[in-house]
């Protein structure tokens, strides 16, 4: 742990300077298939990894089209073998159906689902009572059938020799979405969630959100959502079920011998997934070609004061200790159940949630949850911005944005007056507005500003650096003003900085934003093969208004 505190107190300086490198990737959103009736198939196939190799594995898939996609998205697809296999997209109180095939081969024997939290029954041509659920023998099918009775995550995975069949693939997730959104929230409530939703509309923006709210409760409104689920591959164990399958092809199933005998222990493995994929590869797109059978990527956005809702399921069988950098993650419920808070009286208060605020959010395996995370730039102690107090000599429209305070003290539609849905500080903690990060650009820091950039005048450690501490595609011109003389005079850029403008440097042209790195807090899990950097690792980008996030790529 030692460790890994001493790298992670690098990163802000260093993922701000590594925004730029990832300014072009695709981004995320929570895709899935829509029922509520669902026909899959579990089936084989190779996922591919960063380090070339190509992994035997096995998955669930989609049995013919799905009855649709949501949120709708370019190049949407469902192969008949994906890991993890197809996010499962229903309504509360819906009955869901889910067909499942046994494609596997013959000495994989039989195949199953498991829909933890939900009430079960499962029959079918070809299926046989097995330890945990209904079975499809191998050519089989089975049919499974539940009410999706409370909104939530859900994890499912197979129930028939769980030691190999999950570490082989076979694993998704369930989402329920509320039925509609709740009744007699408070105006500043949905003020505040419809304020997001108008400010993307008016830079362009669409709405990819499944629902409005996580849960029946007027709290836990969102903004944005990803889902993340988070397994591990032993190759051992793989390459042991692809040798002994080869080995018996043809074998009838049932018969003496048809089996196989894949040892899961001692397990060591060396691939660490966030939905299928390791870092890099889960920062490309969504449905890539590259990725038949790896289809959902890990690729977070933001802008300031947006409420991420962050859905995670532990697919695997280690606990994952994931830490989101930026800010704490709060809770909002796990497995389907929304953590309340308590009355006077001991009854639980729908006024009070009471998730814990967590600095590692913990994955236990086979258990979901649902969490918020938030970031408005409170707390920097500069204007990220890089406002001007006055005039502005580029003649930069942004450079002189007022700021508004709230009740709670940013810039929003309960400011008075109001912010308009076009102002790029839209959510701004005002008390920061116009504050320099520097005031005299190389050495100490100045009266009124709370840090030293590197400068770029030492190689060693400003060279390099060719980000800039600012939102927005022109912030650092905002921020660099040729006048600005040593000593600084008392009328000078507020946000003055000896930081050369990074336009050149970053595509597309019109993101600047901060990028902190989320990641598993057990090192080894963010290699791939031993290699860092892999694994458990992802970037969240938290880009200004400007900067149209698509969610569909």
């Amino acid at each position: 742990m030692k460790k890994a505190i001493s790298k992670s107190s690098l990163l802000p300086v260093v993922m701000m300077a590594l925004a730029v490198l990832f300014a072009a990737t695709a981004h995320a959103a929570a895709p899935g298939i829509t029922g509520p009736t669902f026909n899959l198939t579990a089936q084989t196939a190779f996922l591919n990894q960063p380090d070339g190799a190509a992994v035997y594995s096995w998955g669930y898939g989609c049995n013919g089209a799905p009855a649709g996609f949501a949120p709708t998205m370019p190049n949407q697809n469902c192969p008949t073998m994906q890991v993890p296999g197809p996010t499962l997209i229903v309504t509360e109180g819906a009955t869901v159906t889910v067909n499942l095939s046994n494609g596997l081969p013959p000495a994989a024997g039989n195949t199953s689902i498991l829909f933890p939290g939900f009430q079960v029954t499962g029959s079918g041509t070809g299926s046989v009572p097995g330890l945990l659920a209904q079975e499809a023998v191998p050519g089989g099918s089975v049919t499974y059938t539940f009410t999706a009775t409370t909104p939530g995550t859900h994890a499912y995975y197979s129930g028939t020799q769980g030691d190999l069949q999950i570490e082989m693939g076979l694993y998704g997730a369930i989402i329920v979405i509320p039925a509609g959104d709740p009744t007699g929230c408070s105006p500043s409530q949905v003020n505040l969630s419809n304020g997001n939703v108008n400010v993307e509309a008016a830079h362009g923006e669409t709405d990819f959100r499944l629902a409005h709210y996580a849960y029946d409760n007027c709290k836990t409104n969102y903004d944005r959502e990803y889902l993340f689920q988070w397994a591990e591959m032993d190759t051992n164990i793989h390459r042991q079920a692809l040798a002994q399958v080869t080995a018996k092809a043809g074998c009838v199933a049932g018969a003496s011998g048809c089996s196989l005998e894949v040892s899961t222990e001692p397990y060591h493995p060396a691939y660490f997934l966030i939905n299928g994929r390791s870092m890099p590869d889960l920062m490309d797109a969504n449905f890539g070609a590259e990725y038949p059978h790896q289809p959902y990527n890990a690729n977070p956005h933001m802008h300031p004061g947006e409420q991420v809702l962050v859905r995670a399921i532990g697919q695997g069988r280690w606990q994952h200790p994931f830490h989101e950098h930026g800010n704490h993650v709060r809770i909002l419920g796990r497995d389907g159940n929304l953590i309340l808070g308590t009355t006077a009286a001991g009854t639980p208060d729908p006024n009070s949630l009471a998730g814990l605020l967590m600095f590692n959010t913990d994955t236990t395996p086979g258990q979901a949850f649902e969490g918020i995370f938030y970031w408005s730039g409170r707390g920097l102690n500069w204007d990220p911005y890089g406002h001007h107090a006055g005039a502005d000599a580029f003649g930069d429209p942004l450079a002189v944005q007022p700021c508004v305070p709230d009740a709670n003290g940013y810039y929003t539609v309960n400011s008075s007056p109001a912010a308009p849905a076009s102002a790029i500080n839209y959510y701004e903690w005002c008390q920061d507005h116009n504050k320099p990060l520097e005031v005299a650009p190389l050495g100490d820091v100045a009266s009124g500003g709370p840090a030293t950039l590197p400068s770029p005048n030492i190689f060693t450690n400003g060279a390099w650096y060719g980000g800039t501490p600012y939102l927005g595609p022109d912030a650092t011109l905002r921020a660099f003003a040729p006048n600005c003389a040593t000593p600084v005079p008392a009328n000078a850029n507020a946000g003055c900085t000896s930081l050369q403008p990074s336009n050149t440097q970053a595509n597309p042209a019109n993101e600047r934003g901060f990028a902190f790195m989320w990641h598993s807090h057990n090192e080894r899990e963010i290699t791939t093969n031993n290699v860092f950097p892999g694994g458990m690792l992802m970037m969240m980008l938290v880009d200004s208004r400007e900067f149209v996030i698509d969610e569909s790529m």
